[in-house]
């Protein structure tokens, strides 16, 4: 199955691209697209920090070890990545979120967490994202 042609974000706009270095998507498009076979749901775009990622570690989801044969290329903080969004609202009931670019969150991301807590972390991505903590 194929994700829709014209995905929403949780603002009700076009989806926009997340991230493209490292190449970032359920289906490594850049976008935060979801279809029934993204069974964990990888619609929050996210931009890595390393209290993010060292919960991430913690809790079970390595995001640094690289992965090749999942064309997994490990993050560091100011990458932009798709995270599943269950795994992002347990990051921020622990305090440890990472800030989301709303504007490429997909819109089912609202079925998991309201938009009242994303707008919370909303930021647009600086240039050099890598000294977000």
């Amino acid at each position: 199955m194929t994700p829709d042609p014209s995905p929403r974000n949780v603002l009700g706009g076009a989806l926009t691209e997340c991230g493209v270095d490292p190449m970032t998507g359920f289906y490594r498009n850049g976008f935060c697209w979801t279809s029934p076979e993204d069974v964990g749901r990888h619609t929050v775009c996210a931009v890595m920090t390393a209290g993010f990622l060292e919960h991430q570690v913690r809790t079970g989801n390595d995001l640094v070890t690289p992965i090749p044969a999942y064309r997994f290329p490990g993050l560091k903080p100011g990458d932009t990545w798709c995270v599943v969004a269950a795994r992002w609202l347990h990051a921020h009931r622990d305090g440890a979120a990472a800030p989301v670019v709303l504007a490429a969150t997909h819109e089912a991301t609202l079925e998991i967490i309201p938009l009242d807590v994303l707008r919370a972390y909303a930021v647009d991505v600086p240039d050099d994202a890598s000294s977000l903590e």
